[in-house]
């Protein structure tokens, strides 16, 4: 413990901690705090995702994202391996299941080209049967690069090289308050009362709220969407191979419902995108009447849902009505049945919405005075945070220097 932090981190996800492990790279001099409302790290986006370490094929290229998946992927493997982490790049296929797709496939094989993916292939039908033998494809992309963690064991191991470095951790200590002057902030955290010179938020879901707290603008509104999972049960686990993808709907940030190999084993399916009525809601049972009128009032929400109001009841459709989801995954699996699946788990997905109904389709990192905020952080985070902790530790470095 020191009196006054050089810098204090608000989140212990996987993007806090890679931020704190860069800086402690870059400078071991630094005193560091990490500081996170729930008992441990990982509790929230990095410790219910789907697993996956994404190659990148599918993002703008020259974007956050795509320069932060590619670069983060190296990284986070070397770190994997360098850390005894279990991990698979297994590859994956993203499937066109008829010609109308075909444009959209050819679109995402040509982006993940533009962002350097080497081997990608288009497979004929009978080629891609070889290799998923009962997935409904017309034609589908072969990509290498894609693999399977689990993020949690990532999270714990750059906790533990944290705390080999002396990096403080408060953990039960949710941030209520920021004050104090230009010199120091002070950080009122649970029953906690931490001084720092200098902030980064990597808050997740409440990152908008921690900005606004700082006394800075985010612009935007964290939604929280619910993904939701099934798994198949064991004795139909021989369906499906490695990881299998549609082609996703453009008009969204989301990747459709697929099946992922999971590292611990299993195979997933899913997940949905329903919007959430809590900003933790990992159930669809879980409301919390405060931030759902916050959403639903905000004039984006208005905005967006208007125009997509059809595909959104239809997700909601799909969370309480099995027979719904199921009916989706049968366009890639048509031989899935209801009684293959049992329910799985859950993660909430953060998605900054711009007052004018458009969604943050990148990440957002906002830079103050002392402070970084990183606003929007969704899907490929997890795979990027190695990356993006290098890109917020040198954006801060270079303030402090």
């Amino acid at each position: 413990m020191v009196g006054i932090y050089d810098i204090s981190i608000i989140g212990a996800g996987a993007v806090g901690l890679a931020t704190a492990y860069a800086l402690i790279q870059k400078r071991p001099d630094l005193s560091i705090a990490v500081i996170d409302k729930e008992e441990k790290e990982s509790r929230h986006q990095t410790g219910h995702n789907s697993g996956v370490i994404h190659s990148g094929i599918y993002y703008k290229p020259g974007s956050y994202k795509a320069k932060n998946c590619i670069h983060g992927y190296q990284l986070l493997l070397e770190f994997a391996e360098e850390n005894g982490i279990d991990h698979d790049v297994c590859g994956k296929l993203i499937v066109a299941t008829n010609e109308k797709e075909m444009p959209l496939l050819q679109h995402i094989y040509e982006t993940g080209q533009k962002n350097g993916l080497d081997g990608l292939r288009i497979l004929e039908r009978e080629e891609a049967l070889e290799i998923e033998p009962h997935i409904n494809i017309h034609k589908a992309i072969k990509v290498p690069q894609t693999g399977i963690i689990h993020y949690a064991d990532v999270a714990a191991a750059l906790r533990s090289k944290l705390e080999e470095h002396q990096v403080d951790f408060f953990f039960a200590a949710p941030l209520t308050s920021v004050s104090g002057d230009n010199d120091t902030m002070v950080l009122q955290a649970g029953n906690r009362e931490v001084r720092t010179k200098n902030l980064i938020n990597c808050a997740g879901l409440y990152s908008d709220k921690v900005a606004k707290m700082c006394g800075v603008d985010p612009g935007c509104l964290i939604i929280p969407f619910r993904g939701e999972y099934y798994e198949i049960i064991p004795q139909r686990q021989y369906l499906v191979n490695h990881l299998v993808y549609p082609v996703p709907n453009p008009d969204f940030p989301f990747l459709g419902v697929h099946f992922t190999r999971m590292i611990k084993g299993g195979i997933e399916a899913g997940p949905n995108a329903v919007f959430a009525f809590k900003r933790e809601g990992y159930s669809k049972w879980h409301v919390d009447w405060s931030e759902l009128t916050e959403s639903i009032t905000y004039p984006g929400f208005r905005k967006i849902a208007g125009k997509y109001w059809q595909t959104g009841l239809g997700e909601i459709w799909r969370s309480y009505n099995k027979s719904a989801f199921v009916n989706a995954l049968q366009k890639l699996l048509p031989e899935i049945k209801s009684k293959d699946l049992k329910t799985g788990g859950a993660g909430v997905r953060a998605q900054a919405l711009k007052p004018d109904g458009s969604l943050v389709d990148d990440f957002l990192i906002r830079e103050e005075k002392n402070m970084v905020h990183v606003i929007n952080a969704p899907s490929p985070a997890a795979t990027s945070c190695l990356s993006i902790g290098e890109t917020v530790a040198g954006k801060m470095i270079s303030q402090l220097n």
